[in-house]
Parts: structure tokens; C-alpha cells; sequence
């Protein structure tokens, strides 16, 4: 059974302990020490950072992380450009920004990144929430968005990209 937890700080070694994973599922990094410098340790030094880990028989098997995204921030600022102005306008700036979900092969299919995402979520103080993924509706992690109540709201920061958002409570009207 795996077990997952949430963290809001991190040490080196959780680092290096997520390292483990983002490598083998998203490969998009030259080496670790290029990840922390230019990645994670921006990333976990952020307000509202969060941290998801999945464990099976000890062995971590996968992560997620968010952050409060603010204006200022590269991620916030570039999608303002991508999306509709009065979409940009009422869900931008003070949401939590979901960085990313990694299950390691081995561990997919049953219902670890559902649960990463899961207690992830739970109990944030955030009325919007927002992530890019996949344009392709058949992919799994695009599926397991909608399915847990997220819509896309407009194009990506590339042609491979789209933002999806899910409120946790209505929004008030101006």
C-alpha cells in the first residue's frame, strides 16, 4: 500500500530524494545539481510551498509540489500572455500553482498520483488553482485532472501546453 505525505519544508535530502523520481519520469533536466540551482530550490523557497511524497514499501515512488503563484513569477507572468485577459485577470496572482506530479512507472495505474494529488490539495487556503499539462485529452495525467474537477482554461506557454484551473469555492462577483 503506499503511503503518502505532505510537507511544507524541505531539506537537502528531500531534494535529492525527489531527484530520484523527476529524473526517471520527466528527463528534461542535464544533471541534479543544474535541477536544484535553476528549479527546485527557487521553487521550495516560495510562499505557500507544499510538498506531496508516495511511498511504497519505503521507497518513494512519487511527488508533487506547488507554491503560492504570484505576479513577478516567470510561470504567472508568461500565462497572463496566453490566456484571455479577463480569464488571466480573475484567476491569476494568489492561487496555488500545482509545479508538478511524477509517478514513477513502476508505481502508476494504481491511484498514486490521484492520491499525490489529493492530499496535495487538501486544506489549502486557495480559492483558485492552476497547472499546465497536456493538450492531449487522452493522456493520463489530462484525464486524472478532469476527472477530479479541472478545466482547461486557455492555451499553455507552447503549443504542447494548456492551462487547466479548478476553483475550491465559487468566485465572487464584482
Amino acid at each position: 500500500m503506499v503511503e503518502v505525505r505532505v510537507e511544507g519544508s524541505v531539506t537537502d535530502a528531500d531534494g535529492d530524494e525527489v531527484w530520484s523520481v523527476y529524473d526517471p519520469v520527466f528527463g528534461d533536466q542535464p544533471d541534479q545539481a543544474t535541477w536544484r540551482t535553476s528549479v527546485w530550490d527557487r521553487h521550495t523557497a516560495r510562499d505557500g510551498f507544499r510538498l506531496a511524497r508516495a511511498w511504497d514499501d519505503g521507497v518513494l515512488v512519487g511527488f508533487g509540489y506547488g507554491y503560492t503563484g504570484r505576479s513577478g513569477q516567470w510561470w504567472t507572468d508568461h500565462v497572463r500572455t496566453t490566456l484571455a485577459p479577463d480569464v488571466a485577470d480573475s484567476w491569476l496572482d494568489g492561487h496555488f500553482e500545482l509545479v508538478s506530479i511524477g509517478v514513477l512507472s513502476s508505481a502508476r495505474g494504481r491511484g498514486t498520483g490521484r492520491a499525490l494529488l489529493r492530499a496535495l490539495l487538501a486544506g489549502l487556503p486557495h480559492e483558485r488553482l492552476l497547472l499546465m499539462t497536456t493538450p492531449d485529452p487522452d493522456d493520463p495525467a489530462r484525464r486524472l485532472y478532469a476527472a477530479e474537477g479541472w478545466t482547461v482554461l486557455g492555451p499553455g506557454t507552447s503549443d504542447r501546453t494548456v492551462v487547466m484551473g479548478r476553483r475550491t469555492r465559487p468566485a465572487l462577483s464584482g
